[in-house]
């Protein structure tokens, strides 16, 4: 098959994604694909009367991945090399690839590349891609959305409020919340921008930092919970082994995700009974479900080490496919071989939206 897999783009994820998309990439090719990798943002400057050959280019589009840093990348910088203004998200042939392509490997992350935003603009230009649709993407990404959908569906999420720029500064009385509190966006993923805060001026600093440092349009403030966290994975409907996350440090942060030693990942975990773990796995197939999520996607969980209830947090519609991802390890212990998986995500796609 002629594949594009689309990575990079103007995100706070964009190091991951394009690690992301190198992997897959490499991996179609080892498994005789002739896939290229293509940052949707900077695209690729190429004879359109020739774009054909873009397919099998000996380096694949490889190069324009080199790891994943300690710190997130400077979109500034990014945008820079631009050769044009820049107003058309899309990059130089990028719609013209996609469209060569029997279909788009989406390993994109965060922002616009899993808001709907571009799954959307690929339907009405009859592009195939893979993974959640546009409509799942925006409900999934929207973490305040995605939490009012989980309780009125009998998702366990624990319970939350959105501030805004104008409303930063309402006291903690007033919206009804006591310390330790988590501050997040509502808009990005990687545990970027995510505050544990344990006093009231690590609460107002958080607070601060989102509407100042990144900037966040919208943040989410919840309850800490304390406790033991999970990944849970769905694919075709059906939940994947799970995987116990264990921090080096207090949260699985951004460094901590990506970086060689940041956790221990254990699949299948040992630390909670049969029963738990499928309360998980159920869990996770219902919010797949009201998020109208299609193909693949991850959950994060927490089962409070106070009381052993089970809170679902998020449900990410693009999950990382880097050698330090956790759906890979949860496919991996279910009997699918990372190419494997990455051709698997592939035929369901197919089927699911193009047959």
């Amino acid at each position: 098959m002629k594949i594009i897999v689309l990575a990079g783009g103007l995100s706070l994820e964009r190091d991951v994604s394009l690690t992301s998309g190198a992997s897959i990439c490499k991996a179609l090719r080892e498994k005789g694909h002739d896939a290229f990798l293509l940052d949707v943002y900077l695209g690729l400057e190429y004879d359109k009367d020739k774009l054909t050959e873009v397919f099998t280019l000996p380096d694949g589009g490889l190069g324009i991945s080199d790891g994943i840093k300690t710190t997130i990348p400077d979109l500034k910088e990014v945008a820079s090399r631009r050769v044009d203004d820049g107003r058309v998200y899309f990059g130089p042939n990028v719609i013209d690839l996609c469209s060569l392509a029997d279909i788009t490997f989406m390993a994109l992350h965060g922002s616009v590349g899993e808001n709907g935003k571009i799954q959307a603009a690929f339907d009405l230009l009859g592009v195939r891609y893979t993974g959640t649709g546009s409509l799942g993407c925006a409900l999934s990404m929207d973490k305040l959305v995605a939490k009012q959908i989980f309780k009125m569906s009998g998702v366990p999420t624990p319970r939350g409020t959105s501030l805004k720029y104008e409303t930063k500064d309402t006291p903690l009385e007033e919206l009804g919340y006591y310390l330790p509190l988590v501050v997040k966006p509502c808009n990005n993923g990687s545990s970027i921008g995510v505050y544990i805060c344990h006093t009231k001026e690590e609460y107002e600093a958080a607070v601060k930092q989102s509407f100042t440092d990144y900037p966040e349009d919208e943040i989410i403030v919840e309850p800490y919970i304390k406790g033991r966290e999970f990944a849970s994975a769905v694919f075709g409907g059906k939940a994947l082994p799970l995987v116990e996350i264990i921090p080096k440090d207090e949260s699985f942060d951004y460094a901590n995700k990506y970086q060689t030693g940041g956790a221990q990942e254990i699949c299948p975990p040992v630390s909670i009974d049969q029963a738990t773990c499928e309360k998980i796995q159920r869990a996770c197939e219902l919010a797949y479900e009201v998020l109208h999520m299609e193909v693949y996607a991850r959950a994060d969980f927490i089962v409070d080490e106070s009381d052993g209830e089970i809170y679902c947090f998020e449900m990410n519609a693009l999950p990382g496919m880097t050698p330090a991802s956790l759906i890979p390890l949860a496919a991996s212990a279910a009997g699918m071989a990372y190419g494997d998986f990455c051709e698997a995500i592939i035929e369901e796609s197919l089927k699911l939206r193009y047959q």
